[in-house]
């Protein structure tokens, strides 16, 4: 029997392999380098490391057919949740344009938001309402200057739950007009035992400018007066 001597030839194979992963190290440790320091690895990136690997790959030891398949399903997913997150970032972008613009138009207009002050001209009567949680047969509104001093008290009788709204002339208790200003408006019920419970009011204020949101945040609008500002979702009602 003739001896043949294979040892060259399993050599030239273990020379071919060293150097195909030789290759492949250095083709993933190029590719991991330029997705370092601030840059993520993009789905670009990751093909071509599966390139890499499908070129650079144990010829004696053949990566298995379904973990490739593995892989591409995986690619596919990462290319879908970028081009979502591509279409959501449009969408908010979007949304924030058309916030910012329905915002900008209510500056110089006046609106209803839940607060218990207001910059009142007296000169004209001011509408506003209580919030009434249940139905009461005493609901009354003191109004009192920017000293603390009790204008005008408003008996709204009985009302039953819900909004209950109330109209200032202007006027004091002794039927004089009040100097315009800044008013306090405390509107209170009593219950079954004889204490008193407050209420919540709801007031106009005129929108003066508006600060846009940043990182997401809600825009808030700026009242006259130095009644401070609020969130565009505070709004309960658009006047003129």
């Amino acid at each position: 029997m003739a001896i043949v001597d294979n040892s060259s030839t399993n050599t030239a194979v273990q020379n071919l392999f060293n150097s195909k992963v030789q290759t492949a190290t250095d083709n993933v440790s190029s590719v991991a380098s330029a997705a370092s320091g601030n840059q993520a690895m993009g789905k670009d990136a990751f093909l071509q490391l599966l390139v890499t690997q499908l070129k650079n790959q144990d010829p004696l030891s053949p990566q298995d057919n379904g973990a490739f398949v593995a892989q591409l399903a995986q690619f596919s997913s990462l290319e879908g949740i970028n081009n979502l997150n591509d279409s959501v970032n449009a969408i908010s972008s979007s949304y924030s344009s058309s916030q910012a613009l329905q915002a900008s138009s209510l500056v110089g207009r006046s609106v209803i938001t839940q607060t218990d002050t207001a910059v009142v001209d007296t000169s004209k009567s001011m509408t506003g309402s209580v919030a009434v949680t249940a139905a009461t047969g005493n609901v009354s509104v003191k109004i009192t200057d920017k000293d603390g001093n009790v204008v005008r008290t408003i008996d709204m009788g009985a009302q039953s739950a819900g909004n209950s709204s109330f109209v200032w002339d202007g006027k004091n208790d002794a039927g004089e007009v009040a100097p315009a200003g800044t008013y306090t408006f405390n509107a209170t019920t009593k219950n079954d035992a004889g204490d008193s419970v407050a209420l919540a009011t709801s007031l106009p204020a005129t929108v003066t400018s508006v600060t846009l949101g940043t990182n997401g945040g809600e825009m808030m609008l700026n009242l006259a007066g130095g009644m401070g500002s609020i969130k565009l979702s505070q709004i309960q009602t658009i006047g003129t």
